[in-house]
């Protein structure tokens, strides 16, 4: 009996559209979405609480409070203000890096007390092998250890040097951006003394973004030598240098996608692949927005958040930045300040 031809060849076009699905090509990645809400005053740091799912960026005299699945504006925390925030899951307790520190309830998303500081708090984080919320400093003592329970000083350490960003690897160790010795300091976080200092070479200059694979022990460091130099974080071997764009002030690591990311107030987001241990290559940078040179990460839907601001059209320049708000603001483009819109943009696939 003869096989009918019509299914025969119906069989053979689903196969096909099969085998061609297999194979389509990567998805690139794009600004998926984006948040404006009015404000006023400078910015600095995003932080995406891949916990309680929830977007923080200080402006100002306050916090704006996101929620990172909806992308809508949930609130704001008044009187807390400065550079970055950092939360711990545990206590429910957030700390804004200014001076003072603003600690906050992220329930109710009410201020609790300032927590008083030397130096010059910038960059923030949570610590999970000490369990602290450590602020690191332009200045002396240059990184801050706050219990986050009671929102007090419990120790420092001293690192020197103008500290940008900081990744832990969860088991004692960290490695902390000195961005005016071109160098990556780490530090033995049970003796809370720095251990080694690794320098990134010529191509290496002004780390302001670091990212950690901690599984492979590896670490990118963006510079504003439009570089990232990539480094065994136990040696600190030079494994390889690839481009990235201008004006780099944050990154990170998806240990989902193997891609350590840089944002750069060029607009762009810069991408790197790691192929293996031993091999990485530059992927297609991201059109973000000019100014977008802080980022972070929801590690559940792998999606980069970044912030900028746009000055409203009839505004003039701010004489300065509203109490607690970020000093200086030496960075231009998403740190201006004055009246104009808080830019949240999420990038994805």
């Amino acid at each position: 009996m003869k096989t009918p031809l019509k299914p025969f060849f119906q069989l053979l076009a689903l196969a096909g559209i099969v085998l061609a699905s297999n194979h389509a090509p990567a998805q690139d990645y794009k600004v998926l979405d984006t948040t404006k809400v009015m404000g006023n005053g400078g910015i600095d740091y995003v932080l995406a609480d891949n916990d309680g799912r929830r977007i923080y960026v200080p402006r100002g005299n306050q916090t704006y409070v996101f929620d990172l699945d909806k992308h809508n504006l949930i609130g704001s925390i008044t009187n807390i203000g400065g550079h970055g925030v950092a939360v711990d899951t545990k206590s429910h307790h957030g700390f804004s890096s200014g001076s003072p520190v603003g600690m906050f309830d992220t329930k109710t998303m009410e201020k609790i007390k300032d927590v008083p500081v030397t130096a010059r708090p910038d960059g923030i984080l949570f610590e999970p092998f000490t369990g602290q919320v450590l602020i690191l400093s332009h200045g002396s003592p240059s990184i801050t250890m706050i219990d986050p329970k009671e929102g007090t000083v419990s120790g420092s350490i001293d690192v020197g040097g103008a500290m940008e960003q900081a990744q832990s690897d969860g088991n004692g160790r960290l490695y902390v951006d000195v961005e005016d010795q071109n160098k990556i300091a780490v530090v033995d976080l049970k003796t809370k003394q720095v251990v080694t200092r690794y320098d990134l070479g010529e191509k290496g200059d002004g780390p302001g973004g670091l990212g950690l694979d901690a599984k492979n022990h590896i670490l990118f460091a963006m510079c504003h030598s439009q570089n990232c130099v990539v480094l065994n974080a136990d040696d600190g071997k030079i494994l390889a240098t690839l481009p990235i764009g201008n004006g780099t002030d944050g990154g990170g690591f998806n240990p989902n996608t193997m891609e350590a990311f840089s944002s750069q107030r060029d607009g762009t987001l810069s991408l790197i692949k790691e192929k293996s241990p031993t091999e990485f290559v530059a992927e297609p940078a991201v059109q973000t927005k000019q100014g977008c040179k802080t980022c972070s990460l929801d590690s559940k839907n792998n999606v980069i958040v970044l912030i900028c601001t746009e000055r409203a059209p009839q505004a003039t320049p701010a004489a300065a930045p509203a109490t607690n708000a970020p000093a200086g603001e030496r960075r231009g483009g998403g740190g201006r300040g004055g009246p104009g819109n808080l830019d949240v943009l999420f990038v994805g696939k």
